[in-house]
């Protein structure tokens, strides 16, 4: 689908060209598909994104719209003959060196079957084949824009990556309200997995097998688990957590979303609790002499303790006395403890 409005600037003037009155007829779009000199590519209007500024107006390049028929889009663009590489050579010399925009306009109506060929690719993405298409016009007038003949390679083969790239962005952009394909395993991952399933014979509904996932996950060198949950997202559609459980029914599917982390009446008092009992027991340590307090933190308190016979090498004494003094010294720590928590009321 290709926008209603048109917005060009020009790099050379910043003068405005194109109207800015809503919805457009066909003719209009196609009057209104321009290329503009800057650093920036153009296009003719897409839907519901902003145009984008190229060098300058390529006028009459035919453009899918609802109000005209696919087919009868396809049947136009076959009208526009392919290019000799001679002739082609020239067109990109002129239009490069002289701005010539009927050069331009050539180049880029000559391909535009070579865009409708690469948007039927991804009919299976449940998007529109004529927005596939004005995104790929995009491409190819970006393409034509930044091409370089000296380096003796076709349009075509230079125009192929521009046009695939804004197919894909677009349907990336298009197919989840979340955001997918943040990275290029995760690209690579969206529009190769089906083809991959299908060559493995893996059913369509579930998760793959352990088998499966490693074969994919080797053939595109990304993460089993990467596999796993691009699996499960491209089998699961977005859906509004305001959606009725059942027709008539009143409940809603956020009603069944359940928070494992702890309230905050529980967390304050949980957090309250363990300041009064640190409290009590700082206050208990005070009733201990050095030698107690020492032991008592070095077997009870820390994460490592130390054993009978470290302690005994540091005070001098036997393992069992200390032993006797961390029984005494805990004893101690009890009493207190009751006793200070009892005068709180805490008891």
């Amino acid at each position: 689908m290709v926008a209603s409005k048109t917005k060009v600037k020009s790099s050379k003037s910043g003068a405005k060209a194109g109207p800015k009155t809503g919805a457009k007829t066909n003719a209009k779009v196609a009057k209104d598909a321009k290329m503009l000199d800057g650093d920036k590519a153009t296009a003719a209007a897409k839907a519901a994104a902003p145009a984008k500024s190229a060098r300058t107006p390529i006028a009459g390049i035919p453009a899918p719209t609802p109000e005209a028929s696919l087919s009868r889009y396809l049947q136009e663009i076959r009208k526009y003959p392919m290019l000799p590489h001679e002739e082609e050579y020239m067109l990109a010399k002129a239009w490069r060196d002289h701005d010539d925009r009927d050069a331009a306009h050539k180049m880029v109506t000559s391909h535009l079957r070579l865009v409708a060929k690469i948007a039927m690719g991804y009919r299976g993405y449940g998007l529109p084949v004529a927005e596939l298409i004005a995104e790929g016009n995009i491409g190819l007038m970006q393409a034509v824009k930044r091409f370089e003949p000296e380096r003796g390679f076709r349009l075509a083969t230079y125009a192929m990556w521009w046009i695939r790239a804004n197919i894909q962005e677009y349907i990336l952009r298009s197919w989840s309200l979340v955001k997918i394909g943040t990275t290029a395993a995760q690209k690579k991952l969206f529009f190769k997995l089906r083809k991959l399933k299908g060559q493995i014979q893996a059913i369509d509904e579930g998760d793959m097998s352990p088998d499966q996932v490693e074969k994919i996950a080797t053939a595109l060198n990304v993460p089993e688990k990467d596999v796993v949950s691009m699996n499960r997202r491209l089998a699961a559609p977005d859906n509004s957590l305001n959606a009725p459980l059942r027709a008539e029914g009143e409940g809603e599917w956020q009603d069944w979303l359940v928070d494992d982390s702890v309230d905050q009446e529980t967390e304050l008092a949980e957090t309250e609790e363990l300041q009064k009992r640190r409290a009590l027991l700082l206050g208990a340590m005070g009733d201990l002499n050095d030698r107690e307090r020492h032991i008592i933190t070095e077997r009870r308190l820390t994460d490592e303790p130390k054993t009978l016979e470290e302690l005994s090498k540091d005070f001098n004494i036997s393992r069992e006395r200390v032993r006797q003094i961390e029984v005494r010294a805990f004893e101690k720590l009890q009493k207190a403890i009751r006793r200070e928590a009892a005068e709180q009321r805490l008891l």
